[in-house]
């Protein structure tokens, strides 16, 4: 992002009850703007109260409201000045702490960030210790939201060691262990509101790997096994159309370890175990490792349920860019799902008006951008089977190879190849799955992947 002096500064201040922010700034009050709900935060207690805990949670909250109340420019980056209050502001205000978390912020979201922290007036919130299965230490921590990656690796490390630090609002796992409540069953904040000016949202990484964190800090652990698969994790950066979406990868998550190591005096190391496979792969990889994986019940789509359901029944949208990933893996692992689970049911139809399942809106909610979406959705997959072949995406791609290759500690050459033989396969299943379209399928007609 430019640095330019025609980026207005966002000044917001993160308040308590009864509290006022200072002249030319926005509040974000705690309570209203961002709840922090007392029976969530119970399972992030393991006996002794840790104010950090409070103070890194709402410092998730400011940063998502701060990027979801204000649209982007049309060059993208934005500049805030975000103040938080905090229980110990020498800690927060360690330059060791700020430059890293401004850095890790800049690197997700594209925007300048500068962050300051005062002394916390307001009181902790108070918690009623509840009866826990408190993980073991050395537990793996596993960041677990409703799709299909997560439900996926979720499988393939079951066993007692694996913590499932919940992210999403279906709790597909049972919440109890003999009777107790798990810890980590929910995050335990929220910033309310349906409609905000801005629906990026890619503050969304940052709420992934600290509520991850803090559950492997609490738990005396130092694992998070981050579920991405290649395409998901590489595939926004290498072919984004704008702005990289680092989300889980890992050079946004090098940048948080460095700035958790002086916040949380621990080491917290993001693992990632299926970044060198597939979607498919992965979703294969778990239906081998036992019977029956509940995966169908999960949710892929990037669109809102709001636009998408036909006889009030909720439906993904089956042509954006995270539905076409999915449906593509799931016919490279040879399984199937039934042609309601989305709102463009006939993925061989010649245009996407004419795939659409009877009785949606198409007048109300088929629009430009559903069009768009329509058209990205497989560009995104032609374009990572084909980006090899393409002398212009020569001098981008060196580039992220040498900060991938720096973030996973391997050498240039090591992460090249693993890079080629996972597009190589991607390029592959592609091909597969266009070549089971019909000749007419307006999915395939744009395409440039199939053989």
């Amino acid at each position: 992002m430019s640095e330019t002096s025609d980026i207005p500064i966002r000044r917001v201040e993160v308040i308590g009850p009864g509290e006022n922010a200072r002249s030319g700034a926005v509040e974000c009050k705690v309570g209203t703007t961002i709840e922090l709900e007392p029976q969530k935060l119970v399972t992030y207690c393991s006996g002794e109260w840790k104010p950090i805990i409070y103070d890194a949670l709402l410092l998730c909250g400011a940063v998502e409201f701060c990027d979801r109340r204000y649209e982007r420019p049309r060059g993208w980056g934005r500049h805030f000045s975000l103040s938080v209050p905090v229980h110990e502001p020498a800690l927060w205000s360690d330059p060791s702490v700020t430059e890293t978390l401004s850095d890790a912020l800049a690197k997700l979201t594209g925007d300048r960030w500068d962050i300051s922290f005062t002394k916390r007036r307001f009181d902790d919130p108070e918690i009623v210790q509840a009866h826990l299965h408190w993980p073991k230490p050395k537990s793996i921590m596993l960041p677990f939201s409703d799709g299909m990656d997560s439900r996926a690796v979720a499988t393939i490390f079951r066993g007692p060691d694996l913590v499932l630090v919940r992210l999403g609002t279906k709790q597909i796992d049972h919440p109890k262990i003999d009777g107790r409540r798990q810890a980590f069953t929910t995050v335990p904040y929220a910033v309310p509101g349906r409609h905000f000016p801005e629906t990026s949202c890619r503050s969304r990484g940052f709420k992934f790997a600290m509520v991850g964190a803090l559950a492997a800090y609490l738990s005396g652990s130092s694992r998070v096994v981050v579920p991405e698969s290649g395409q998901g994790a590489l595939g926004p950066v290498f072919c984004s159309y704008g702005p990289p979406d680092y989300r889980t990868h890992p050079v946004f998550l090098s940048k948080m370890q460095a700035f958790l190591r002086p916040l949380l005096n621990v080491d917290i190391e993001f693992e990632y175990p299926r970044l060198w496979s597939t979607k498919g792969e992965t979703l294969r990889a778990a239906i081998d490792a036992v019977e029956t994986v509940p995966w169908r019940d999960t949710r892929s789509c990037w669109q809102p349920n709001t636009q998408m359901s036909v006889g009030k029944k909720k439906r993904q949208c089956g042509y954006c860019a995270a539905c076409m990933l999915r449906r593509l893996s799931v016919h490279a692992a040879g399984q199937n799902e039934v042609s309601t689970t989305y709102m463009f049911e006939n993925l061989s139809a010649r245009r996407l008006e004419e795939g659409l399942a009877e009785g949606y809106d198409q007048e109300k909610f088929l629009g430009e951008a559903q069009q768009a979406y329509a058209v990205a959705g497989p560009a995104h997959l032609d374009q990572f089977a084909t980006f090899y072949d393409s002398t212009r995406s020569k001098p981008a791609l060196r580039m992220q190879i040498r900060e991938l290759s720096r973030a996973l500690g391997e050498s240039e050459e090591t992460v090249d190849q693993k890079v080629r033989d996972l597009i190589a396969r991607h390029r592959a299943e592609w091909q597969a799955f266009l070549r089971s379209l019909s000749p007419h399928s307006f999915i395939r007609q744009r395409s440039v992947g199939v053989a």
